[in-house]
């Protein structure tokens, strides 16, 4: 099943709208439609107004990973530093023992660039 990425800044504008408006649209966002259910269902209280905007505050307080965490199962939309270092140093011991190979003689100038190009594609 494929489901999109959802915004932090996306669900704490629905669940602030929730506040003034129909509450429970960050819920439905979200991927909770029982509960996005029982704010309609309850929207004749206070209840899913104040719920709402604890959410929305909820939402802008914790950071990027938090939110994915809990909403986008794990999944965050940045690499780590550290991934991203890894890989950086991967492609440049690639490219250094390619150099090697080029200045050994074993390939020649053009198959080097090919294969130089394809590891920096790979970034």
């Amino acid at each position: 099943m494929l489901t999109k990425r959802k915004s932090r800044s996306i669900a704490a504008v629905l669940a602030f709208s929730g506040t003034v408006t129909i509450s429970g649209l960050h819920k439905f966002y979200l991927g909770q439609p029982f509960w996005g259910i029982v704010y309609v269902l309850l929207s004749w209280t206070p209840i899913p107004k104040v719920a709402s905007a604890i959410e929305g505050v909820w939402f802008l307080t914790q950071d990027e990973e938090a939110f994915d965490r809990h909403f986008n199962l794990g999944k965050s939309a940045v690499k780590p530093a550290q991934q991203v270092n890894n890989q950086v140093e991967s492609v440049a011991s690639a490219l250094r023992e390619l150099d090697a190979l080029r200045q050994d003689g074993l390939i020649t100038e053009y198959e080097f660039e090919q294969k130089r190009r394809q590891l920096l594609d790979q970034m």
